[in-house]
């Protein structure tokens, strides 16, 4: 659906210059929810604004379908932008804020009505068509706002962090409720977050990015489960990384030797090292508590922290460093391990990662 071809955008010149988006690459498919994730600076909104047409890039090339974005104005551009800020008309009704962009376009009055029923029965807000945005909720509003931005029927959609501004439980539902509507309405959306459980509750694929370049790009559960360098495994998710030599390397197994002495097998990242020193990521829920003696990472247990839904026991390995386990909770469950007690960490072969740094 898009293609971005080796797209630079350098803002300033000469000592002043920063470098946004450095040679990014990559291919949207058509209907696909597709999520740019990373911290802030890191240059997914700076892309977004090309793909939109607000950033005119460095270099490189950008198509849809096989023709030239970079040729047309933002406006004549077959894609809608939903931003942070939803820019409704608050002294428009719910209905005409919808229908805004349509008679703008010269759409006759009849299609328009019949268009902003139907954006109207999609993001289920028909009963509020005559109440005015200044009177609804936020997320009713953001719902308005998906609805106006979808109205014309784009190709594309672009969504620019337009969650961060709902509280927790309203951001879960519209988690959700965004999925729902890529699902029914077969457009591609490219949406940009910070929030990686956004991206892992939404996404057909992530591009996470870092210093303007994208590190990693694959479904939610491989960009998890199967991190090819270090700034992703920490990014996404909670991570432990141990140390360890590199023992031997053959496919997508390994063999590496622990800080403790311990060899184990471990899965080799996609064009893995050879031989020598490397980081293993191990993710907490993937590791449990053993008795002092039968596990691969002998320690002190420190903290152990009740989240509700899970307990967090954090591990002074003997070896040095910290190693953080999660044990989801049960009802009426009893601790009896705390602080001070001798424990060893466990886990089994092939749960730990090789990383590239």
């Amino acid at each position: 659906m898009i293609e971005i071809d080796r797209v630079t955008k350098v803002f300033g010149s000469a000592a002043d210059a920063f470098r946004a988006l450095d040679t990014v690459s990559v291919t949207i498919r058509q209907n696909e929810f597709f999520t740019l994730l990373g911290p802030s600076g890191c240059g997914k909104t700076t892309l977004l604004r090309v793909i939109a047409g607000f950033v005119d890039p460095t270099e490189g090339s950008v198509t849809l379908e096989g023709q030239d974005l970079l040729r047309l104005a933002p406006y004549e551009r077959p894609v809608n932008t939903v931003f942070q800020s939803y820019a409704l008309f608050p002294h428009m009704t719910v209905a005409q804020n919808i229908g805004f962009g349509l008679e703008m376009q010269g759409k006759p009055g009849e299609e328009v009505r019949r268009t902003v029923g139907e954006m109207l029965d999609l993001v289920r807000m028909s009963e509020l068509a005559d109440r005015r945005t200044s009177e609804i909720s936020g997320g009713q509003q953001q719902r308005v706002a998906l609805a106006r931005a979808l109205a014309p029927r784009p190709r594309v959609l672009l969504l620019d962090e337009p969650l961060s501004a709902l509280d927790f439980k309203l951001r879960k539902d519209m988690q959700l409720e965004l999925k729902r509507l890529q699902s029914e309405t077969g457009i591609t959306f490219v949406f940009v977050t910070h929030d990686q459980e956004e991206a892992l509750t939404m996404s057909d694929r992530i591009a996470v990015m870092n210093a303007g370049a994208i590190r990693q790009i694959g479904s939610p559960r491989d960009i998890y489960d199967h991190p090819a360098e270090r700034f992703v495994a920490d990014f996404i998710g909670d991570t432990n990384f141990l140390e360890a030599e590199l023992l031997t390397v053959e496919g997508e197994r390994a063999e590496v030797r622990l800080a403790s002495g311990r060899e184990i097998a471990a899965r080799a990242a996609e064009g893995g090292a050879g031989q020598g020193p490397v980081t293993v990521a191990v993710r907490p829920e993937h590791a449990d508590l053993a008795p002092e003696g039968e596990g691969l990472l002998p320690g002190r247990l420190g903290d152990v922290v009740y989240f509700g839904t899970d307990t967090h026991f954090h591990v002074d390995l003997d070896a040095g460093g910290r190693f953080v386990v999660r044990r989801q909770n049960q009802p009426d469950q009893a601790e009896a391990r705390g602080r001070g007690d001798r424990v060893s960490v466990r886990f089994g072969p092939g749960v730990g990662q090789v990383l590239r740094d």
